[in-house]
């Protein structure tokens, strides 16, 4: 009997000592993480950082606060090569990501860095692209603008956040090669640190054109600066955007969707991915999240761990084969 006793005490014992162990390794957040956005504030990366930081702390993800850290360069590439070289290990850094951090890794625009020297964590909705004018614009439509880059290539000067080359400036060659625009390289595109600089730019009448993402204009709109001329979408997008005519409307079969979401340092630990996937899949079913889609005109696109690495890889591809198909790398 005192050995059954004695062996069950051990048992016990032994159960709790693995029960706390487990908890010792699980990963816990610090009280506050940083979000870098690659871009200057008032882009997309830039609303992503913020937005989703904030739900996570209203969330109770955070105790402290999420703080969202701006990081120009090089489309995403100053901020692609600080976390690999000095953050690698930071559990509780997330960084800001889309098709076009995708973009750029297929087009080797970060020279030495590949794609699997990150962990991507997953998507929170898909953000569709736009071409813009400002409210005094010769261009009321999207078939006018691209009547132009027919008799002309080089007559509409475009203006986006990303770096030439970049996702902003393929949305552009994409809708004109469906246009069966000839001589796409002569198109002229201008490259800023941020959607929101380039907006001023169309805003202020500097430049013709604007090629972004959905959530960068709203403000604009509303103030009734922009004109939106097409988003590039498979449908019209919910109100407050359903007033904007598609691509497709415009015969124009161009569609580009942005994905917005994240991925971590390549070396942080296992534990603390794991907590980053599991809470940015809670995280979208939140109605908080769900009514911050629906103000920015994101629409539901959610993929992540093991599914969104797939995916970060065979869009790489595509886009490096797109690239290649219009001239743009070799």
């Amino acid at each position: 009997m005192l050995n059954n006793i004695s062996l069950k005490s051990v048992l016990i014992s032994g159960a709790v000592a693995l029960t706390i162990a487990g908890q010792a390794y699980a990963y816990e957040p610090a009280r506050s993480g940083e979000c870098i956005a690659p871009a200057n504030p008032g882009g997309g990366w830039d609303f992503t950082c913020r937005s989703v930081g904030k739900v996570l702390v209203d969330q109770g993800y955070f105790k402290g606060n999420v703080q969202t850290v701006n990081m120009t360069g090089a489309g995403g590439g100053v901020a692609f090569a600080h976390t690999i070289s000095k953050r690698d290990k930071d559990d509780n850094l997330v960084v800001a990501a889309s098709t076009a951090t995708t973009t750029r890794l297929a087009q080797g625009q970060f020279p030495g860095m590949n794609a699997d020297q990150v962990k991507w964590v997953g998507t929170l909705g898909a953000d569709y692209g736009i071409i813009a004018v400002g409210k005094d614009s010769k261009y009321t439509s999207l078939t006018q603008v691209l009547d132009a880059l027919k008799k002309d290539p080089s007559a509409v000067k475009f203006a986006g956040g990303s770096a030439s080359g970049g996702w902003d400036h393929l949305k552009v060659l994409m809708t004109a090669q469906k246009a069966n625009v000839e001589n796409l390289p002569k198109v002229r595109y201008l490259a800023f640190s941020g959607g929101s600089e380039a907006l001023v730019q169309v805003v202020g009448g500097h430049v013709d054109a604007f090629t972004g993402d959905i959530s960068e204009v709203k403000g604009f709109m509303d103030s009734g600066d922009l004109r939106v001329l097409a988003v590039l979408s498979e449908e019209r997008l919910p109100a407050p955007f359903d007033s904007i005519p598609t691509a497709m409307e415009q015969g124009i079969d161009s569609v580009a969707p942005n994905w917005r979401g994240f991925y971590v340092p390549g070396n942080s630990s296992p534990e603390s991915y794991d907590w980053w996937v599991k809470t940015i899949d809670e995280l979208y079913t939140t109605q908080e999240w769900k009514d911050i889609m629906t103000k920015n005109g994101l629409m539901p696109f959610h993929k992540s761990g093991a599914e969104f690495t797939q995916f970060v890889k065979n869009q790489t591809l595509d886009i490096k084969i797109l690239s290649q198909d219009i001239g743009l790398i070799k």
